[in-house]
């Protein structure tokens, strides 16, 4: 994730995690590691999870 531009690394990260929970889809040790490192740098960043169906 460190090739992404400043403004845009917290967006990338929630829509991830929305992604991800809203596909059931798994997360290895060193995603969730990143994620978590972005995130935290991200008071404001709401996840936002759209339900499949």
């Amino acid at each position: 994730m460190a090739a992404l531009a400043a403004g845009y690394r917290c967006q990338y990260a929630a829509d991830r995690v929305a992604d991800k929970t809203r596909w059931g889809l798994s997360i290895d040790t060193a995603e969730q590691t990143a994620l978590t490192d972005v995130l935290t740098t991200c008071p404001n960043a709401p996840v936002t999870v759209t339900r499949a169906r």
